[in-house]
């Protein structure tokens, strides 16, 4: 009768959790339901992208030759002389591999300004809209960090320099899209499209399934979210 009676007495605390209106949820749980949330998906992205082939073996994240160099890859491979492509892919992929490590101080530091009306508005926005708060919040200052690492690995590649100077000519011609015309800004941004790609599926995750994520805080503040 004991093991019933706790059994019974588990099953309605959960579901006393799962009951509750976000309207229940105190402005302290709010943001400390968030900010677990924010942390555990940053940490989770930063560590899967930041290490040998987080973007060189993800075929979601892995960053290709821009469009502009697209026919010469063609034209290489013709020749027998695709080391060249592929030594500037993996450079490239390598390059934001380097960087992203550098992102998880900046995510950390970001939701220490998250006031409370930020806090509820994430949760009761979209399946991303935490990814987009850190996309508004570190864009500019992650791309502050990721250029110089970026610069370093591929300054290796001599290709990169009569790149930037072919491409710079054809964006002239209207040929190439301008944010194509410096490879170093290119892998860039695409080290940090991959990242914000990568945290917003942790933060699909996390609402899709908080008793997953074992935080019985998560569990509470995005139950709640779940039954509006």
């Amino acid at each position: 009768m004991r093991t019933i009676a706790l059994a019974l007495s588990l099953f309605f605390a959960s579901f006393n959790v799962y009951a509750l209106d976000i309207s229940d949820i105190s402005n302290r749980d709010a943001v400390a339901g968030l900010k677990a949330a924010l942390n555990k998906g940053a940490g989770s992205a930063v560590g899967k992208l930041g290490k040998a082939d987080g973007f060189l073996g993800n075929d979601r994240v892995k960053i290709p030759l821009p469009d502009s160099l697209q026919k010469l890859d063609g034209t290489l491979r013709r020749f027998g002389m695709e080391k060249y492509s592929d030594e500037l892919v993996t450079t490239m992929n390598r390059a934001a591999e380097a960087a992203v490590p550098e992102a998880k101080a900046l995510l950390v530091n970001a939701v220490k300004d998250m006031s409370v009306q930020d806090a509820k508005g994430i949760l009761t926005g979209g399946d991303t809209s935490a990814t987009e708060y850190f996309r508004g919040k570190t864009s500019k200052p992650l791309a502050a960090k990721f250029l110089p690492i970026v610069q370093r690995a591929t300054a290796k590649v001599g290709l990169v320099q009569k790149y930037d100077e072919f491409a710079g000519k054809a964006s002239r011609l209207g040929l190439v899209d301008e944010g194509q015309t410096n490879l170093e800004n290119y892998v860039t941004q695409k080290a940090l499209d991959g990242l914000f790609l990568m945290i917003a599926d942790e933060e699909k995750a996390i609402r899709a399934n908080p008793v997953e994520q074992g935080s019985k805080l998560l569990s509470k503040v995005f139950g709640a979210v779940l039954n509006n």
